[in-house]
């Protein structure tokens, strides 16, 4: 069966600059949609549907319905945090605490599902000045990383820089040395409930980033180890014990 992915974006960025236009010319959500889809020389074309959904969408095109059919929900935002609805963000809060994957992108560290999931201010340091980011893989061992060189140059991109203010990562997957001289935790694996979240930093819309096909490979391998699998049910709730129990002094009020 495939993993039904649903690729959301801002998609203001696009429509606002000509120069991101020109990058991506159907947005930074289809240029992502498209990684997920594509075949390369060495790997098959994945097993995915995807679907893409935008924020001037009704309901930012996370309906119920919608949400309810994904497997993996990526999230790319920058300029637009603040619009999208409280509703919203807790309806897909509550789908990834039931088991949906999330993979938030870039500046997607500040939007509001992240924050929630996260519990923390998560800001950082950033300065946009085009320089060379290389991308250290530090966990080789993980999925995330399956197929990826220990370095991936980036010509071209944003700095963040530590400290991010987010909750100790289960794994860390990518860090990043950037031409300026910081570094920052740019691969960031978590749990939140019976879901999964992932934190992948490049992709500053004024870059091709999503073009490069490094890139595009962590995207594909970050998707399939967010997707829900075979992790076991969990109960909550009232109990009955296992075994025999002296239950006469139970004080619990009903």
């Amino acid at each position: 069966m495939p993993t039904r992915v649903t690729v959301w974006n801002e998609h203001r960025h696009e429509r606002d600059h000509e120069a991101v236009a020109e990058l991506y010319p159907d947005g930074i959500h289809g240029a992502i949609a498209d990684a997920l889809t594509e075949a390369t020389d060495d790997v098959e074309r994945p097993a995915v549907e995807v679907r893409t959904a935008t924020l001037d969408e009704p309901e930012h095109g996370l309906t119920e319905d919608v949400l309810a059919s994904t497997d993996v929900l990526t999230w790319w935002g920058h300029a637009a945090h603040d619009e999208v609805a409280d509703d919203v963000v807790e309806r897909v809060r509550e789908r990834v605490l039931d088991g949906m994957g999330l993979v938030a992108l870039h500046s997607a560290h500040y939007s509001k599902i992240f924050k929630a999931l996260m519990g923390t201010s998560c800001s950082l340091k950033w300065r946009e000045a085009a320089e060379t980011e290389r991308l250290w893989v530090v966990e080789p061992g993980h999925p995330i990383a399956a197929g990826v060189d220990e370095c991936v140059e980036v010509p071209e991109a944003e700095m963040y820089g530590e400290r991010f203010d987010v909750p100790q990562p289960d794994a860390l997957v990518f860090t990043s040395w950037f031409e300026g001289g910081e570094v920052f935790r740019s691969g960031c694996c978590y749990r939140r409930g019976s879901g999964r979240v992932f934190y992948f930093r490049p992709g500053h819309e004024t870059y091709p980033v999503y073009h490069q096909p490094e890139v595009r490979r962590i995207l594909r391998n970050a998707v399939a180890w967010a997707a829900p699998g075979e992790r076991g049910s969990v109960s909550f709730g009232n109990a009955e014990p296992r075994e025999e129990i002296d239950e006469s002094d139970d004080r619990s009020v009903h």
